[in-house]
């Protein structure tokens, strides 16, 4: 039987098929999702092609689809209109049909007209690219089996074309908006998969990329790696890629205590920062306040119960957490004090009709307060927000 051109034993042709879906998950992640969706890098005119072309080859997308279809689940995160939400979809149709959902998706031309701007609109993309997408899968299945043979051949071009349909329309759009940890609380549920983010690329680090969808590097926290980031610096050296933004870092100036218009534009650029800090400071209180209530001998299941709805938004935690958060912070005044000044806290940033010397003043107003409940975790947190520079 033909062997193909190649021949290699078993652990080769298993070799050779990761190489090749890692190159097709590089091209996804640098350049459809970094470059094109988000303009968070530039690419050098050969490396952009080579990437066009290859996903032309193995997965027939077309960038204006990709993109545009992308930034609407940006603009519509968990919403109705959102093209792949496991909040309003469930995350078994995300996982299995969200390959049929973003083709869906790819036939509204309101949403290509919307979103799909600054994409490339040169001769190869209005001629080949575009109106031949489905040919290059074609192609592909013709060099696996010239190459590897039958067997072998069938099984690598299979891996390939099934691999993005599945990793990224589903894996990334379903179990990365329902399943992980959260660095971040956005607004919608985003999370990361896990820190160490090497298979899928870097995109399993879900919720960075939904707190700074503009930042070429997905990874924040000094455990995190993000494969793709490791790309670009390599392509950086080269002179092949072009950062052009990255997640904002947080800078706090210890000799700094006036709350003026630079502390409030700080926080406003940090606000997630900020939020994730008031979210450990208010677990550090209830914290405290079970070993009080256990010291006095009082029951202390109450307030250990709604532990996990700290960091939570009010309007996004369950009408019976609710209740029961509302019942227990009647009974300690230093709870009560951190969830209420939690919402007050983030309208801060919500009040677009405020000028900046409003916003200031209540900002400084907002510190003021804090440390007048002599609340430690909310004192502390306090005096770290007013260094923010």
């Amino acid at each position: 039987m033909f062997s193909g051109l190649i021949d290699l034993p078993w652990w080769g042709y298993v070799l050779v098929g990761l190489v090749l879906v890692q190159i097709t998950i590089a091209a996804v992640t640098l350049y459809l999702h970094r470059c094109q969706a988000h303009r968070a890098l530039d690419m050098h005119p050969a490396l952009s092609h080579f990437f066009r072309f290859w996903l032309w080859l193995t997965t027939g997308m077309i960038t204006k689809e990709w993109a545009a279809i992308h930034r609407k689940h940006h603009a519509k995160c968990e919403t109705e209109d959102d093209p792949h939400s496991p909040r309003i979809h469930g995350i078994n149709k995300i996982l299995f049909t969200g390959v049929v959902m973003y083709v869906k998706e790819s036939h509204n031309t309101e949403v290509m007209d919307r979103y799909g701007h600054s994409t490339p609109t040169d001769w190869v993309e209005r001629n080949v690219y575009t109106p031949m997408n489905k040919w290059g899968v074609v192609l592909l299945a013709a060099i696996d089996l010239l190459l590897f043979g039958p067997i072998a051949g069938t099984i690598i071009y299979v891996a390939q074309i099934g691999w993005i349909p599945f990793w990224a329309a589903g894996v990334i759009n379903g179990v990365g908006h329902y399943w992980g940890y959260r660095n971040f609380q956005t607004e919608d549920d985003s999370t990361n998969m896990v820190p160490w983010a090497a298979w899928i690329g870097g995109e399993e680090l879900h919720n960075n990329h939904h707190a700074y969808p503009t930042s070429a590097k997905f990874s924040l926290r000094w455990y995190e790696f993000d494969l793709g980031w490791m790309y670009i610096r390599i392509m950086q050296s080269l002179g092949l890629v072009t950062v052009r933004k990255q997640a904002p870092k947080v800078k706090l100036d210890p000799s700094k205590w006036e709350v003026d218009a630079a502390t409030l534009q700080a926080v406003i650029a940090h606000r997630f920062d900020v939020m994730a800090n008031y979210a450990k400071a208010m677990k550090r209180t209830s914290r405290l306040e079970m070993e009080a209530l256990r010291a006095r001998g009082h029951d202390y299941a109450p307030v250990k119960a709604i532990r996990k709805w700290w960091h939570r938004d009010q309007a996004t935690v369950p009408a019976v957490h609710r209740a029961r958060i509302a019942a227990v912070i009647e009974t300690s005044p230093a709870l009560k004090a951190q969830w209420t000044m939690r919402e007050e806290l983030t309208r801060i940033w919500e009040r677009s009709t405020l000028n900046t010397e409003q916003l200031v003043g209540q900002l400084k107003d907002w510190c003021e307060r804090a440390e007048k409940t002599n609340v430690l975790p909310l004192v502390e947190f306090s005096h770290r927000l007013r260094r923010y520079a």
